[in-house]
């Protein structure tokens, strides 16, 4: 089997090293405009670098595309009209219509094409997903989610990221529905500068917090940061009439209990998202090349990705108004 990986970045090197340790792989190749850091990438893990085009025309058995935004909708279209099978980092497009566009594309053609959203993949989040639907909660009648960074991201970063709704918990908005199996009714968000002043420049809060409403009553709270120095902190509260169920909470989640004798957690808290997910990147990656042999079906798709994007769209929508959004009116 053969993998190309279009895109030098971060994310893409991380893949990349992920994909080198996946049985079956027999090739790996590594795309990116900027040829010294793809012939980089490349060396590190015994790829084949190749420009894009060049590694399009040798007709991979997958791609996997880490590339910046801009280029997620020409690069899901050329793999779909090549027949190869696609993993794509979120978010589809930039904007919803873009991202519409595309998921009608990739819903008329037989080529699979998986979203990355890694927390899927997390075992805590799938024991959750498979407890509601045992029903092991009772009715599930309320429900928290929490992202919170250690440390902002660059200026660059958050001047082009669309901000923290959108880039940030939309991972949030996809585990809820994922989880929960319920969609989300109303939306309203709001948002704090506390930190450096280019959030604010780039019209987005560095705190967030969010009341969601699920078409079947459930209530959840939101709640994020982009300066909790404790560390990385991702959790996921489910309460229902039988039990409640965190997901996260682990030696090194980073808290510290209030409470005398209580010396939970006392393990290293997480740095960051990387580090936190590293298994789950790495089973979404594994279960991509399943797709790829046709052995299961797509775990996330381009239908998805639109339903947590238009979540993220009604939450900056609510916090620039000042108002709860129905989600009907992004749902025409």
């Amino acid at each position: 089997m053969r993998i190309a990986v279009l895109g030098a970045g971060r994310i893409g090197i991380a893949h990349l090293s992920t994909l080198a340790a996946v049985p079956g792989i027999d090739e790996l190749i590594v795309a990116d405009p900027d040829r010294e850091r793809s012939v980089s990438a490349a060396a590190a893990v015994g790829a084949s670098s190749m420009s894009i085009d060049e590694a399009l025309a040798s007709r991979p058995d997958g791609i996997v595309i880490t590339a910046p935004t801009p280029a997620h909708p020409d690069l899901v279209r050329a793999g779909i009209s090549a027949g190869i099978p696609v993993f794509c980092e979120k978010p589809l497009a930039q904007d919803v219509a873009g991202s519409r566009a595309l998921v009608e594309d990739c819903e008329g053609s037989d080529v699979p094409v998986q979203i990355g959203f890694q927390r899927r993949f997390d075992a805590g989040y799938r024991a959750a997903r498979q407890a509601v639907r045992r029903g092991d909660l009772g009715e599930l009648r309320r429900v928290h989610l929490m992202t919170c960074d250690p440390a902002p991201p660059s200026a660059e970063y958050i001047a082009s990221s669309g901000g923290i709704f959108r880039d940030c918990h939309v991972h949030d908005f996809d585990v809820l529905r994922w989880v929960t199996g319920s969609e989300v009714a109303t939306v309203h968000a709001v948002g704090a500068n506390r930190g450096a002043d280019y959030f604010r420049e780039a019209h987005d809060v560095d705190e967030s917090a969010a009341l969601l409403t699920m078409t079947d009553g459930t209530l959840v709270t939101l709640s994020g940061s982009r300066y909790n120095g404790a560390g990385y902190d991702v959790r996921m509260e489910l309460a229902g009439t039988v039990a409640t169920l965190l997901v996260g909470l682990d030696e090194q989640s980073p808290l510290r209990s209030a409470e005398a004798r209580v010396p939970f957690p006392g393990g290293a808290p997480y740095s960051d998202f990387q580090h936190r997910f590293a298994a789950a990147y790495a089973t979404e990656l594994e279960e991509f090349v399943r797709v790829v042999r046709g052995e299961v079906t797509n775990p996330c798709t381009p239908r998805d990705a639109l339903s947590a994007q238009l979540i993220a769209e009604a939450a900056q929508t609510s916090r620039r108004e000042g108002r709860t959004v129905d989600m009907a009116e992004l749902n025409l």
